[in-house]
């Protein structure tokens, strides 16, 4: 799949998602290649120990060589719950998602918040919080066309259902990923 179908996943649901979903990515190339990237835990400990009081008052004395592996096993336990979830909440609205394919969208949507972490470069909260909720928005169309995509659905308001669903548990969950940083 080139670079130019993936461009299209998250503004539509008929290029791209058609080609991923023929291809039947083995889950585990999927995860090893795409979710065990360190980028963000990575990311998180270059800005924690080269401008911590940006983001964080008091942040200078945190561990952040322990803040960054509890953020990666976090993250890697929220892709799995929302695996899950995106298929359950499929399943309730009627619609068919096999468990690949609810894994593989889960995979996939987080990926532009992952990418956002690359603006910890930039020393500047602002910044950062305005990167990351451009990066929120294009998950959102990743949920919301790969919904449609692999369910080959189009049913709008049942997709935007799903999305609505899957945001707010993966909003609480970035939440606390975020207060995980915070406390420790």
């Amino acid at each position: 799949m080139g670079l130019t179908s993936l461009a299209k996943l998250p503004w539509s649901a008929e290029q791209g998602w058609p080609e991923l979903s023929r291809s039947r990515p083995s889950l585990v190339r999927l995860f090893a290649r795409l979710v065990l990237p360190l980028l963000p835990p990575a990311m998180i400990y270059y800005a924690g120990t080269r401008y911590p009081e940006v983001f964080l008052a008091g942040a200078a004395a945190k561990d952040w060589g322990r803040v960054a592996v509890v953020f990666f096993l976090a993250e890697m336990q929220t892709v799995l719950a929302m695996g899950w979830l995106i298929r359950q909440v499929a399943l309730t609205n009627g619609l068919t998602l096999d468990r690949h394919d609810a894994f593989l969208l889960a995979a996939i949507a987080p990926v532009p918040l992952w990418l956002a972490s690359l603006g910890l470069l930039v020393p500047s909260l602002g910044f950062n919080a305005l990167l990351s909720l451009a990066a929120l928005v294009v998950s959102c169309g990743l949920i919301y066309h790969g919904i449609e995509g692999l369910c080959r659905t189009r049913e709008d308001v049942t997709a935007a259902a799903i999305v609505q669903t899957v945001i707010g548990a993966g909003l609480a969950a970035w939440a606390l990923l975020l207060v995980l940083v915070v406390m420790l």
